[in-house]
């Protein structure tokens, strides 16, 4: 596991607030604009740093809370499903983790775009909850195949997979996908850190991406459109079009309850800190 660089280091990659100072190069945002960040570490602290261009205007119609809650999660559920998972109206699309941020916003996303929604979490509970979100087909992964079933309701596999899980499940993710199928994988969830096999690609013509947000809100030929589809899903949550789901709140002071509580695999949504 990567160590983090730089001693004392603060964790945590999202969060909203207020302007309190600008550099001296910076003009597209001013002190006092409710704005929404991310970055690489330092959001778990009553103020942080970040470029400005990590740094996305907020309605005032919009809570800080929920918007602290957007640019990974949404913008990396609009990306894998659309940029890299090329789905369309009509299509079918397994996504992993359906209770976790990611796949919160993928459901809104991939049922509003017209498509067949399955997902699967370690629950029931959590499967009916995911109903009211477009869910179409729930998977309860703790005691059902999702290969087998996804194959069966789809009529030989989704045309879209998304993987936040890797390791054995990509693998599997894999084997699940229809011929032709799409696969995007998204991070190692699970901590599973098997290096997965393709071998369920092979015979079928099917896609395997690897998906970073990072280096497409860095990259010069894609930065431009990612950050403005940051914005843009800002503007949606805003507008009631997307839902920001919080599950439990929690102080600064309490961030090792927080974390605890994440890694229990009870949430369903987002957890976050309040200075």
């Amino acid at each position: 596991m990567q160590r983090p660089s730089g001693e004392p280091h603060v964790g945590g990659y999202l969060a909203a607030g207020v302007i309190c100072e600008v550099g001296s190069e910076v003009r597209d945002r001013h002190v006092g604009q409710r704005v929404a960040t991310s970055g690489n570490g330092g959001s778990h602290a009553s103020k942080r740093a970040v470029r400005a261009a990590f740094a996305w205007p907020v309605p005032d119609s919009l809570e800080l809370e929920k918007a602290a809650c957007i640019a990974v999660p949404f913008g990396t559920a609009d990306d894998c499903l659309f940029e890299f998972g090329r789905l369309k109206a009509g299509e079918s699309v397994l996504i992993h983790a359906g209770s976790s941020g990611v796949g919160l916003a993928a459901i809104q996303l991939a049922k509003r775009a017209g498509a067949t929604v399955l997902a699967t979490a370690s629950s029931d509970a959590k499967l009916e909850r995911l109903k009211s979100f477009g869910l179409h087909h729930g998977i309860n992964y703790a005691r059902e195949d999702f290969v087998k079933i996804a194959r069966e309701l789809t009529g030989g596999g989704p045309d879209l997979v998304v993987d936040p899980v890797g390791g054995k499940n990509l693998e599997r993710s894999m084997q699940c996908a229809a011929y032709r199928g799409r696969v995007v994988s998204v991070g190692a969830a699970g901590r599973d850190r098997t290096e997965p096999s393709i071998a369920g690609l092979r015979g079928q013509n099917k896609s395997l991406i690897v998906y970073y947000q990072g280096a497409e809100l860095s990259a010069p030929s894609q930065r431009v459109r990612a950050r403005a589809n940051v914005q843009r899903l800002i503007s949606e949550v805003a507008e009631g079009r997307l839902e920001v789901v919080i599950d439990r709140k929690y102080k600064l002071s309490e961030a090792a309850e927080a974390h605890a509580y994440i890694e229990s695999r009870q949430q369903f949504g987002r957890v976050i800190l309040l200075p």
